[in-house]
């Protein structure tokens, strides 16, 4: 049994000190709606009770789909390192980026600079960073990134061509090795999932490649719920699962922190695999979790 955390959306709080040279331009919006918005709706504090919860469940390895900051600021990436190593090794981690990651111009490449040991991993491609495979136990984590710098305004991910392709061969080459493949993206590839501007531009492109070569389990996050959809595999429909921010706060407008367990395993008399999904969740304003879903995704 091969037990996957996955988790998404920390946007780890407090926000540092800010110049004001560093609130010009894009900056500003965000941090003007983490102010009025998101302040008090997503706490450290909140994060810190979650991950209490997760790391009792002595998963095999934990995902993390992306906005673990909020500017990318040099300051949010190097507290953010801090914190992932609290969590557990670099190798029993791995993560994608979110629109947060990487904010503004140049902040795609600081950030694979400071989270590279968490997405180092076979490449198709030796002078890229995404997609990045890391094989762990019976299971393939494919690391795809949607995350690009976007107008004021915008939360769209775009995954290209190029990326798609050498998705497609790493699906390829986890299927050729009897891998369980877990693909991960922050934003959703469903087009029901999000409005035009905070959308995945390039759905089709993700869904013609999972079409072709199949997968296992689709996790994403970008809209704080925790969402369970389906899209047409090589083998049959693969579920694309979300779930809820790690630190929003209970009673809020949004789904109350929590993460998602899986259970993977091989089936003992057939082909194929067994998944189970179970949901954990804030239950109140005290800090208690609870499971409120556990439902079969392969059985």
């Amino acid at each position: 049994m091969f037990r996957f955390i996955h988790i998404s959306d920390i946007h780890l709080a407090p926000l540092p000190q800010l110049s004001w040279r560093q609130l010009l331009g894009k900056r500003m919006t965000a941090y003007l709606n983490w102010k009025f918005n998101r302040k008090d709706e997503m706490q450290k504090s909140t994060f810190d009770v979650v991950a209490q919860d997760f790391l009792k469940q002595c998963a095999d390895h934990i995902g993390i789909s992306g906005d673990i900051v909020n500017l990318a600021l040099d300051a949010e990436f190097s507290r953010a390192r801090k914190q992932l190593l609290k969590l557990g090794d670099t190798l029993d981690i791995s993560l994608v980026f979110g629109n947060h990651d990487v904010y503004v111009t140049n902040a795609f490449t600081r950030a694979c600079q400071a989270f590279l040991p968490w997405i180092v991993g076979e490449k198709a491609r030796k002078d890229s960073f995404f997609p990045y495979m890391r094989i762990r136990g019976l299971a393939a984590i494919i690391g795809a990134s949607s995350a690009i710098v976007t107008p004021p305004f915008f939360a769209a991910g775009y995954l290209n061509k190029q990326q798609t392709q050498d998705l497609g061969f790493l699906l390829q080459r986890a299927e050729k090795q009897g891998l369980f493949r877990i693909v991960m993206i922050h934003h959703p590839p469903l087009f029901h999932a999000a409005g035009w501007s905070k959308r995945l531009w390039g759905i089709r492109n993700f869904q013609r490649i999972i079409s072709a070569y199949g997968a296992e389990l689709v996790l994403h996050g970008h809209t704080h719920l925790p969402t369970l959809s389906f899209i047409e595999g090589k083998q049959g429909w693969v579920p694309v699962v979300g779930v809820a921010s790690a630190s929003q706060d209970f009673g809020r407008h949004s789904s109350p922190a929590g993460y998602n367990l899986f259970e993977i395993g091989r089936k003992k008399h057939a082909k194929g695999w067994y998944c189970c999904l179970t949901r954990r969740a804030l239950t109140d304003n005290k800090g208690h979790i609870a499971t409120f879903v556990k439902e079969l995704l392969h059985e």
